[in-house]
Formats: structure tokens, sequence, C-alpha cells
């Protein structure tokens, strides 16, 4: 039996392989896969085994996968096109006679009106009409997805969102990818769902006071409204269609859909999740 990591070469799934290590699985186990063999080269050197595996090539997945391996299946980052790429991991799987399949959702998925969850609901609606034993990992939001506003802040002092009061119980990817590994490491959680997020739910304020530390300078919280927003975004040139999804993404911050603390994740790694300006320090480093 082996461990397949789909999208390895990406910023969450080389992670993963990472954490599967540390936790004490044999290289030789664990199969690294990427559209791009050639970015897995120094995991190779360390004796992880390597394979190509293209979402849009399902030839490519069905010469990965095998009887009994456990697939970590790593959400595709083409939005729009999520639903037929995970179909084709999920199909291959089934055809194969895979023994699970691990996979990274969002948090409620199968409820939640966040814009980010009807390819993720259609995703584990085919995985349960699949009938290959599954772990759902529900992933809240990454710490690093606001790396981007060190350097802004650092140079305007100011951090600007719609997402008025609302919270966000982010976590970093490593510790996401530390869940991914222990879940797929552990038979037992076949058939489990996990609300996954960080151990505290932050504010803006409390962003901001975090960029201070990591800057060095006064950062302060600039509260818009979503036409304030999406005015400004157009000023940076933004297309209509990115404008409205992410203002859309404030405003389901704002109604607290990414606030959740169920405390699945600290759970599930053994230990408290990274605090925010841990993880903003280290991922600007």
């Amino acid at each position: 039996m082996s461990t397949i990591v789909t999208a390895a070469s990406g910023q969450l799934g080389r992670l993963v392989v990472e954490a599967l290590l540390a936790r004490g699985a044999a290289p030789e186990s664990v199969v690294a896969t990427s559209r791009d063999v050639s970015k897995l080269a120094d995991l190779a050197e360390r004796g992880v085994r390597t394979a190509e595996l293209d979402y849009t090539r399902p030839d490519t997945i069905a010469a990965v996968i095998a009887a009994g391996d456990v697939v970590v299946l790593i959400s595709s980052d083409a939005v729009g096109q999520r639903v037929p790429q995970h179909a084709a991991v999920i199909d291959a799987a089934k055809a194969a006679g895979a023994a699970r399949i691990v996979y990274t959702s969002v948090l409620a998925a199968s409820t939640s009106p966040l814009i980010l969850a009807p390819e993720h609901k259609a995703t584990e609606e085919h995985l349960a009409a699949s009938g290959v034993p599954v772990t759902l990992l529900r992933n809240g939001w990454y710490t690093e997805n606001y790396v981007g506003e060190i350097a802004t802040a650092r140079d305007s002092g100011v951090v600007a969102a719609s997402v008025g009061d609302g919270r966000l119980a982010s976590a970093s990817r490593r510790d996401y990818a530390e869940a991914a590994a222990v879940a797929a490491l552990d038979e037992s959680t076949a058939g489990r769902t996990f609300e996954l997020s960080g151990d505290h739910a932050w504010d803006f304020d409390e962003f901001a006071e975090a960029l201070t530390t990591v800057t060095g300078r006064p950062v302060r919280y600039e509260s818009l409204t979503p036409e304030q927003h999406a005015e400004r975004l157009r000023g940076f040139g933004l297309d209509e269609g990115t404008v409205g999804f992410v203002v859309a993404l404030d405003g389901n911050i704002r109604d607290g859909l990414l606030a959740d603390t169920s405390g699945d994740l600290s759970g599930l790694i053994g230990r408290p999740t990274t605090p925010l300006v841990e993880a903003l320090t280290a991922a600007s480093a």
C-alpha cells in the first residue's frame, strides 16, 4: 500500500509529503505526484517515489493509483474546473480499488453559502457516490492567503477590507498539511468529517496589530463598504469577475462563515494551531 499525494509540487501538497515523512512514513511508501515531475526532484533524492499526475489527463491518474492505496486528493486551484478534475481522481481511485481517499474540502461544504463551497460540495457528493471510503478534511482559511498584505502594509501602514467586524479562524498551511498526513496514516479516520480551523478567530483590528509586529511599523485597519472595496479594486486594474469574487469573499467573512473554532484541527495534529503573528512571520521570511 502506498500513500499518494496529488499536487505535491504545490504549496499544500509539498507540505503534506513533508508531514508524512516527519510522522514516520517510509519514503518509499509515499508517492508524490505533479503535472511536472521535475519539480519533485528534491523529494525523489530523499527516497520518495514521484510520478506524473495531471487532473486533466485521466490516463496519468490511472497509471499511478493501485489497489489498497490511500489517495490524498489536494483540491485543485482551477476554480470553475475543480469538479471534473476531482471526479477524474475519484473515478480512477474507485476503478483501482483504492483503500481510501483523504480530500481537502472547505468548512461546512455541504451547507455553507461560502462562495468557495459549491465545487467542494459537488466533489463531496461524488465521493459519497463512489463508494470509496473517505476522510473529509474541511479546511478553513490559510493564514498565508494574506501574505501579500505584508508588503502593502509595510508601504502604506493600512490594511483595507470590507469584512466589517468579521472574524477568521485561520491556521497555517503547515497545520493543515500535518492534519492531512495524520488522517492519511490513521485508518480510523475513514468515514469521518473534520471541520478544520485555527484555535482563535481574529478580527481585522487584530490583523493590523499582527502586521504592525511583522512589518515593524504602525498598521491600521481601514473598514470599507462593499461598494468602496469594489471601486478600489477596479482602481488597481482588476477585472469585474475578480472584483466580484474578492468582495463576495469579504462578505462571507463579514457574515462569520470562516470564524468556526471547532478544535478539530488542533485535536487532529495534537498541538495548538500556529498563531497569526508566527504564521505571517514565517511566510514572509
